[in-house]
């Protein structure tokens, strides 16, 4: 690896950094959904960008917590859990 030939100075090593800072990124809200999305960038609910759709929304859309079927998941597995400490 080549060693540098002369030391930068804090000012030439900033400078050498100052494109580097992070950009705030802008939200506006989908036309179709009203969900908030990164401007010229197909909406990652709906898969919508300019009035056509394409493809698949990226972001699977979750259930809500404490439904049926999330509780009937877990009693058997504490049913389990439970019996191999009795025994």
């Amino acid at each position: 690896m080549p060693i540098p030939g002369k030391r930068r100075s804090r000012s030439k090593k900033r400078r050498g950094w100052a494109h580097r800072a992070l950009v705030k990124m802008t939200l506006t809200a989908c036309p179709s959904c009203s969900k908030l999305t990164f401007q010229h960038q197909a909406c990652a609910f709906c898969g919508v960008y300019r009035g056509r759709k394409y493809g698949k929304a990226k972001i699977a859309l979750r259930g809500k917590k404490g439904t049926a079927k999330s509780s009937e998941k877990k009693a058997p597995e504490t049913e389990h859990a439970s019996a191999h400490h009795h025994s």
